[in-house]
């Protein structure tokens, strides 16, 4: 991999990471075509730099919600000690947080060889780019998007979290599938996003690290200062991403998503099945 691979793939996630249209699925994508080897296999190098500048883009999100993050950590912290703190809506947000997190965490420690040995294959990931494509279509039109994030409630946050745990099959995103949830639970877009972002902060914080701890190890020398780039440009496309995404919401709809991830996966089909990419 060299120094410009490196830094496409870095934009690429810093891209898609949050978008409801598959982080992984771009940048296993993006890797073939650019021809940079190894990306599903666990002891490579580039298995080691996506890990890494996955870090990149999750302290985007660590930052932007930070005042959010230190609110809630704050308040359930306080409410180990005090039932007047645990009746308050920070303290509420932060079990929602957790609650939403299980799922996820629970489906991605019991299938996690299962799906890099079998399933991370880019057939996989054309056939799931659409079928979700059209569930979050669906869910954006028949939702009745009036519910706000204060509206929360343990069964919602279990059905966020379910959501976001079908995210462990390549090209699902995560982002995509939990929103799909709350936008079919009748919260608004901006809600739905808004919480899904909050879920995937713990569930994305210890896949990366676990992914980075087992894999770093297989880093080149030579791909150090590629990676040391690439993680600061996925820092900073995730976090205008994040902003961007957040504004358009509060007007826009989940269409452009929708065709996009369509579209490439018909495309990603076309040319599996041609042979001009390998699965």
């Amino acid at each position: 991999m060299n120094l410009l691979q490196a830094i496409v793939l870095g934009i690429v996630q810093g891209l898609t990471e949050f978008l409801p249209i598959s982080s992984s699925a771009h940048v296993q994508i993006v890797s073939e075509l650019l021809k940079v080897p190894g990306i599903s296999d666990k002891n490579s190098a580039t298995t080691a730099f996506v890990a890494t500048i996955q870090l990149g883009t999750e302290a985007a999100v660590l930052l932007y919600f930070a005042k959010d993050i230190w609110r809630y950590l704050s308040a359930f912290v306080g409410g180990i000690f005090s039932a007047v703190v645990r009746k308050t809506q920070d303290f509420k947000m932060a079990m929602f947080v957790i609650i939403g997190s299980i799922p996820v965490g629970i489906a991605g420690l019991a299938f996690r060889h299962f799906i890099e040995e079998t399933v991370r294959t880019l057939w996989v990931i054309s056939a799931t780019l659409i079928i979700f494509g059209v569930v979050l279509l669906v869910a954006d039109r028949v939702g009745a998007k009036s519910r706000e994030i204060q509206e929360l409630n343990v069964k919602s946050a279990i059905g966020f979290g379910l959501g976001q745990m079908l995210s462990v099959i390549p090209g699902v995103s995560r982002s995509g599938a939990s929103i799909s949830f709350g936008l079919f639970a009748g919260f608004s877009r901006a809600s739905a996003a808004r919480f899904s972002f909050l879920i995937g902060i713990p569930a994305v914080l210890v896949s990366g690290l676990i992914e980075f701890k087992d894999s770093y190890k297989n880093l080149d020398s030579n791909l150090m200062s590629g990676t040391v780039v690439a993680t600061v440009t996925s820092f900073i496309v995730g976090y205008l991403v994040i902003a961007g995404l957040l504004k358009y919401l509060n007007k826009g709809s989940f269409l452009p998503f929708v065709v996009w991830r369509i579209v490439v996966g018909v495309a990603l089909l076309v040319l599996l099945s041609t042979g001009l990419i390998a699965a």
